[in-house]
């Protein structure tokens, strides 16, 4: 016959664990709804870090909305193109000095531009539209001029 302590002792111990891993399963679950929550926590922070710097990057930049009735009066949005003004001041043969004569700027200030080192402003944009408009015939006039 069995002593009774020990019979005691295994269903007590028996028990015990019974409980415990009751216990354990419930803080289980918990664990795995926080890290969720965790983890969806952390996404939301790096797309919140990801607008910031797209704002902070737009911040950067001067705040021209362009406005329909000012642009109507600007008239069209000019764009720049490196390549497109070298071809065109090797197309009517004129130097970067030259060149910097008809739309008023240095030749330094053109070799920039052609290479990519620099943009020209607004004003600038609208003067090289100008020059760019003008025959060979007209260019050296120009020049002639100054």
């Amino acid at each position: 016959m069995p002593n009774i302590a020990s019979i005691l002792k295994a269903e007590i111990s028996r028990v015990a664990r019974k409980e415990v891993r009751a216990e354990i399963e419930t803080l289980k679950k918990a664990s795995v709804a926080h890290r969720a929550s965790i983890a969806e926590l952390r996404r939301q922070v790096n797309a919140l870090e990801k607008e910031l710097r797209r704002v902070a990057k737009g911040a950067k930049r001067p705040a021209t909305t362009p406005d329909p009735d000012n642009e109507a009066a600007a008239g069209t949005k000019r764009r720049f193109s490196a390549t497109r003004l070298a071809a065109h001041r090797a197309k009517i043969g004129l130097s970067a000095a030259s060149y910097g004569q008809l739309v008023g700027v240095s030749g330094q200030t053109i070799y920039h531009w052609e290479q990519g080192k620099a943009r020209p402003r607004a004003a600038q944009l609208e003067s090289l539209a100008a020059v760019r408009d003008l025959s060979a015939r007209e260019v050296a006039e120009r020049l002639a001029t100054q």
